[in-house]
Parts: structure tokens; C-alpha cells; sequence
């Protein structure tokens, strides 16, 4: 007699897509949404109807038509009220089995009767709530989604420890499971022209925690030392006022230069920087490290519990707040060309500690279990 399965229907709903372009968390849920399209016994229903998100361009979403698309593209709001009033409606339908909102909106959970599961990307607002606006929502809004879980997912163990430590969680509701990234085929890269030769490297956003100003000033020293040395930074957004008069205060106009990169014109950032520095005070997880390791580029990170879980002995570390640290551990991979291969050896060994398609499938493991 032929086996029959089960299938568990999943409901993924339109968040972070309607207010991302690009960025590590949409990135993750498509990664997933991939991993349901190839599995046998997991479907997935996505609550978008329209999105700019450059994972999803693949997809047939009703809105992103020659007619519609360009009226909703000129206002991110009009997209986001859109999706969430389908999300609205598929949530009352209830033809579904789990949901998993892609962010910590609140909108859905008056409606919801099936059950939950969310991912925490990061304790940030919870370790350093002084970095943030004091009527921002998020913090309260991802308290009341981790106290309606059926199951939670924290991306580190680094992440599973605060999420304990700042709330009352059953252990046993939280899973860890780690992002994960394509490392068996290499990764795709599209040339840049016009980079300088000898160069640092900065991904991501540059807001608070994440220590910008204070790498600045250490590559203020470093450029002292080293006159052909520039910095390049990438995501995040392009320079605000404050960070253009900051740099220009240090006197490194000409030195430092922002860029707006695809995926695989970051691949080649990272493949020809002397090394990715990454300075924040904290992360949930880290990605940019498993690119970096994809890309065979050496590092320097910011000496934090998730950063020692995610790279291991694979990057060199400087200690929080310490400019002369971090100075030191930068000049070291400038200065040390073997130190700075057997990082990248090491880096390419850890990688595979990290394969997308663990992740995915933990995370489907996880679902089934829960219908």
C-alpha cells in the first residue's frame, strides 16, 4: 500500500516584504519559501499581493502588473495596507495550518486560531533600548508575539540565552535554529569598476549599536598610517547629513565612499577588501560573516557571544569600546598576509557549519510538528 502524507500548510505573511527591498530577514523567509516549493508534504501561502522586495521578483504577485505595479510603487504605504488587508482576509479564511508572520505586527492576533510561530532575529531593543526612540513599538509588539508562540525560533544560542534572560519563555518553546547560506556552488560576483586598491569594508546598517562612528575613528588612525587606505561601505542606506558632516569633521571625504550594491556586487566587495570589519555592540546572528566566509574574505568583529558562536577561531576580534583594540586587529590583517589566509582557510571550513538547507529543513521539521 502506498504511504500517505499529511500535508502542513503554511502561512507566511507580508511584512517585511512590503517594507524591504532588500534586506537579511526577507532574504531568510524566501530561503524557506524556497525549501516548501521543493518539499513534498509542506505548501506555503504567501500574503503579498504586491512588493518591491528583490527576493520576490520571481514571483506572480496579482498587483505587480503593468497597470497597478507603478500606482502602488510610489508609496511603500499604500503597498503595505494592501497586503495587510489580504493577510486580513486569509486570516479569517483560517485555510491554513501554522502561521509565520515575518515580522512582530500585532495585527493578526485577535484573529488567529491556529499555530504561531515566530522568529526572533535579535535581542537589540531589549539589550540596548537607549539606542532606539522611546515610543517606538517594536519591543512591545515582539513580547506580545513571543507570549501567543506555539513555537519560537532564536537564530543563536547567543539569541535562545536573551530571549530567556528578558522574558518569561518556556525554554522548551524555543528552537535554535542557525541562518544558513549557499555553500556548496560559489557565490555569484559582478565586477565594480573604479574601486580603489587597497580598501576596508562595511555592510549593513550604520545606526547606533552598530558602532559606526566609533570605526571611523579608528580608521581616522589607520589612514594616518596607511595613506592609500579607503573605506567602503555598503546597505543601509545612503549617507544621512549627520554621517557626511562626521566624516568630513575627521577629515576623510575622500576617503570614505558609500555604495549601493546587488548581491553580487557585494560578493566582489567582499572578495577584493583587505578585510570586512564588522564593529556592533550586538547581533541575533550576523549573516554578513557567513558572506564574508563565502567570499574568502578575512575579518574583524567586535568581541560579542553571537559573533564567537557564528565565526569561531575564523576572525580576529577586538574588544567593545576599546579604539585601540580594534585599531590593532585591523592593522594586524593589513600588516600579516599569512594571518590573514589562514583566516580565510578557516572561514572557508566554517562555512559549512552553515548550509541553507539545514536551516530550511529544521524549520519544516518544526512546522510539521506543530499541525
Amino acid at each position: 500500500m502506498q504511504a500517505t502524507y499529511a500535508m502542513t500548510n503554511v502561512f507566511i505573511d507580508h511584512q517585511k516584504f512590503s517594507t524591504q527591498r532588500y534586506g537579511g530577514i526577507s532574504r531568510y523567509f524566501v530561503s524557506l519559501i524556497d525549501g516548501i516549493r521543493n518539499s513534498a508534504d509542506v505548501s506555503c501561502k504567501i500574503g503579498v499581493l504586491h512588493s518591491q522586495n528583490y527576493y520576490l521578483q520571481n514571483e506572480r504577485l496579482p498587483l505587480n502588473n503593468l497597470i497597478a505595479g507603478p500606482l502602488i510603487n510610489l508609496k511603500t504605504t499604500v503597498s503595505y495596507r494592501i497586503n495587510e488587508f489580504y493577510c486580513r482576509q486569509l486570516l479569517t479564511r483560517q485555510n491554513f495550518d501554522v502561521f509565520h508572520p515575518t515580522y512582530y505586527s500585532t495585527y493578526f492576533l485577535n484573529m488567529l486560531r491556529k499555530p504561531l510561530v515566530v522568529t526572533i532575529h535579535d535581542m537589540t531593543y531589549e539589550r540596548y533600548p537607549e539606542y532606539f526612540w522611546a515610543h517606538d513599538p517594536l519591543t512591545y509588539q515582539k513580547r506580545r508575539n513571543i507570549e501567543r508562540a506555539d513555537a519560537i525560533i532564536a537564530i543563536s544560542n547567543a539569541t535562545r540565552n536573551d530571549l530567556i534572560r528578558f522574558f518569561d519563555v518556556d525554554p522548551a518553546k524555543i528552537h535554535v535554529i542557525y541562518h544558513g547560506i549557499e555553500t556548496t556552488d560559489p557565490a555569484k560576483s559582478r565586477p565594480i569598476s573604479n574601486l580603489p586598491s587597497n580598501y576596508l569594508l562595511y555592510v549593513g546598517d550604520r545606526n547606533g549599536y552598530k558602532n559606526f562612528y566609533f570605526f571611523l575613528r579608528a580608521f581616522k588612525i589607520l589612514q594616518t598610517r596607511y595613506p592609500d587606505l579607503h573605506l567602503i561601505l555598503t546597505g543601509g542606506g545612503s549617507l544621512g547629513i549627520a554621517e557626511r558632516e562626521y566624516i568630513y569633521r575627521l577629515s576623510l571625504g575622500n576617503r570614505v565612499r558609500h555604495l549601493s550594491s546587488t548581491d553580487e556586487e557585494l560578493t566582489f566587495l567582499y572578495q577584493n577588501a583587505l578585510c570586512f570589519v564588522y564593529p556592533s555592540l550586538y547581533e541575533g546572528f550576523g549573516l554578513p560573516i557567513l558572506e564574508a566566509f563565502r567570499a574568502n574574505c578575512a575579518m574583524v568583529l567586535s568581541n560579542t557571544a553571537c559573533f564567537r558562536e557564528v565565526a569561531g577561531d575564523a576572525a580576529a576580534y577586538f574588544e567593545l569600546n576599546q579604539i585601540d583594540d580594534l585599531v590593532n586587529a585591523i592593522d594586524s590583517l593589513l600588516t600579516d598576509t599569512e594571518r590573514r589566509q589562514r583566516l580565510i582557510d578557516a572561514g572557508a571550513k566554517r562555512l559549512r557549519l552553515f548550509p541553507v538547507s539545514e536551516s530550511v529543513q529544521r524549520t519544516l521539521a518544526l512546522y510539521k510538528s506543530l499541525r
